[in-house]
């Protein structure tokens, strides 16, 4: 089976492109080469920028595949684009939409890939719903075999999950609870969350390529346990052996004190909503789907690693001094009263 992935070395699609090596598929990698040293030596490479699309078909010239997989596409006129590159090119075309496109919060706490898709407060969002929409018109109308795939809250051993954090991401959480300071969790952390360590992500994922039950249909694929924000928190500081020290905040007052940081998409339309994902619709088509990672586990081989590795803890000072602000501001508040 030959596959063609178009980024490839991304949290996700690098489990995935690792996995598909050991499966023996033949595996081509499209991307602009700024990470292909992490590939495995398997991997066929394609040097070229996607959004070229004059030079990606050049590139592509005369290739076929039996399934094309789309990790970097976010925009509707980014899947038009690959409609025109890959059709009657491909057996199966797997798009990686995302959860948060899910409505939140839905008339039943329990999502299926039945729930309605709308999200007014992340264009993100809106974004995957639309080119959702177009690739299943290109299905129904002209054959187009797409296949569409969500995921929630993806991790590996390089990044840790969080909440409220920054602009470079998680590390600067980390060092203030190794730094013994306080942490912002979004409202009063019990709703609940759903993390997947990207090796169960890819057998859920890797099943359905070239599954021929898969065409035309849509799935997540997350991992079964979902936990609430404060235990996530508390199983970080745990696996770090430091105190947590819990500080919540009302998410209306984070998106309105941190709009550099787009709270109202992150946790308004997403992280602030409790989810609890139904898995059955993938496990009757990949069976062997069981993610056996569970959340304890897969903390402590990303700290491991992050703490071992200097190039994951990218500091972030601007966040660290707002943090600081808002928790100033709203114990000075307390005073008021």
């Amino acid at each position: 089976m030959k596959a063609l992935i178009i980024g490839g070395t991304g949290t996700i699609s690098s489990a995935i492109v690792r996995l598909l090596v050991e499966k023996k598929w033949e595996v081509y990698v499209v991307n602009r080469g700024n990470h292909n040293s992490e590939l495995p030596p398997e991997v066929k490479t394609i040097v070229v920028d996607i959004n070229d699309e004059e030079a990606a078909s050049a590139a592509l010239s005369g290739m076929t595949f039996d399934v094309v997989c789309e990790f970097i596409g976010f925009h509707v006129s980014q899947v038009e684009r690959d409609y025109r590159l890959f059709n009657g090119k491909t057996k199966q075309y797997i798009y990686i939409s995302s959860a948060s496109a899910y409505n939140k919060p839905s008339a039943n706490y329990v999502i299926t890939e039945g729930t309605t898709l709308a999200n007014p407060h992340w264009q993100y969002s809106r974004d995957k719903i639309a080119s959702e929409e177009f690739l299943m018109k290109m299905y129904r109308e002209n054959g187009f075999p797409v296949t569409i795939v969500r995921p929630s809250h993806t991790y590996n051993e390089k990044n840790v999950p969080l909440g409220v954090h920054g602009r470079n991401g998680f590390w600067q959480v980390i060092k203030r609870m190794i730094d013994g300071k306080p942490v912002i969790i979004q409202g009063d952390g019990t709703s609940l969350w759903t993390c997947t360590f990207n090796t169960d992500f890819a057998v859920g994922f890797t099943g359905l390529m070239g599954n021929r039950h898969a065409i035309g249909e849509a799935f997540h694929i997350t991992s079964s346990e979902s936990i609430t924000w404060n235990q996530i928190y508390q199983t970080i500081a745990d696996a770090l052996g430091v105190e947590l020290k819990a500080y919540h905040v009302a998410t209306e007052y984070l998106t309105a004190v941190g709009p550099d940081y787009d709270f109202e998409g992150s946790l308004t339309g997403d992280k602030s909503v409790s989810v609890v994902f139904d898995n059955s619709k993938l496990k009757r088509v990949v069976p062997e789907f069981n993610p056996v990672i569970s959340f304890d586990e897969g903390v402590r081989i990303a700290l491991s690693y992050v703490l071992s590795h200097p190039e994951c803890q990218v500091e972030d000072p601007e966040f660290d001094q707002w943090c600081d602000r808002v928790i100033a501001a709203l114990e000075e508040s307390k005073k008021l009263v």
